[in-house]
């Protein structure tokens, strides 16, 4: 072996963690949980009832593995090419798919992803099936199901009428286990006027549950700029990354451009300038 060249052979480095990366993001996770418990406890609830995702979409495998060392181990990932580029170099978290899911990376999804909250329609309700029984038979693969409660022709998703019928042939499906409902809120100025977004969601929920007990008890909506509200309105799951990781560029060094699971939105014109992520 060459002398000049010691990694050649040589067992690999173990990956570097920051820790005044690990301090700043411990402290805006404490501050984004004390936010949860405040909200939790105007609802009446408690907040541990609720799950934080750390949506990761542009931060660095680096940053990441501070990330987890702060207790951020919820990863939530938009796009199934960027987090490939990422879970190899980051451990001790699990992932979550929270962004659109293209029919060809539907494969690779089941894979490297613990749920996918992003599920929006039956057909890729069918594939993802078909694939966990393939990929993953020992236990039905969790999922939760995306509902366009705004009617948004710029948003994907369930309509509600068309998630109600479709429901009882999805909860059939026997390698998937449905957690529950996802949804995308507008893009408001004000968190309040998100609002009626999560009741609706809320609302369709119980009823859906009222017909279809076996359908899960999770909710996921609410983001940085809306979460406290969600959680009054009975968000267990929130989608969170700006308040975590600040303003973020939306490609890092090895990523894939944006998408929009977490907090993309699109800004019309007329739209007070909203922060996507």
């Amino acid at each position: 072996m060459d002398a000049r060249d010691p990694d050649r052979g040589a067992p690999p480095k173990p990956f570097r963690i920051d820790p005044a990366d690990v301090a700043a993001l411990a402290v805006a996770r404490a501050r984004v949980l004390e936010r949860i418990e405040h909200a939790a406890r105007r609802a009446g609830r408690d907040g541990s009832g609720v799950r934080l995702v750390a949506v990761s979409k542009g931060v660095s495998p680096e940053r990441l593995r501070a990330a987890v060392a702060a207790g951020l181990d919820v990863l939530g990932e938009n796009r199934v090419q960027e987090a490939l580029g990422k879970i190899g170099q980051v451990q001790g978290a699990s992932w979550h798919l929270v962004g659109p899911l293209q029919s060809n990376k539907a494969r690779r999804a089941v894979e490297v992803f613990a749920m996918i909250e992003s599920v929006d329609s039956t057909e890729l309700a069918i594939r993802l099936d078909r694939l966990a029984g393939e990929l993953r038979p020992a236990r039905p693969f969790p999922v939760l199901l995306q509902v366009n409660v705004d009617a948004d022709p710029a948003k994907a998703g369930f309509r509600p009428p068309e998630l109600a019928a479709a429901l009882p042939d999805i909860l059939a499906l026997p390698n998937l286990e449905i957690r529950g409902l996802m949804t995308v809120g507008r893009l408001v100025a004000a968190a309040e006027a998100a609002r009626p977004t999560f009741v609706a969601l809320r609302r369709l929920f119980e009823a859906l549950r009222r017909d279809h007990p076996s359908l899960g008890p999770e909710l996921s909506m609410g983001m940085s700029d809306d979460f406290p509200v969600a959680v009054e309105e009975g968000a267990t799951i929130v989608r969170v990354g700006r308040a975590l990781f600040g303003e973020r560029p939306h490609v890092y060094e090895g990523g894939h451009g944006p998408a929009h699971g977490e907090e993309t939105r699109v800004h019309r014109p007329g739209d007070r300038a909203v922060p996507g992520t």
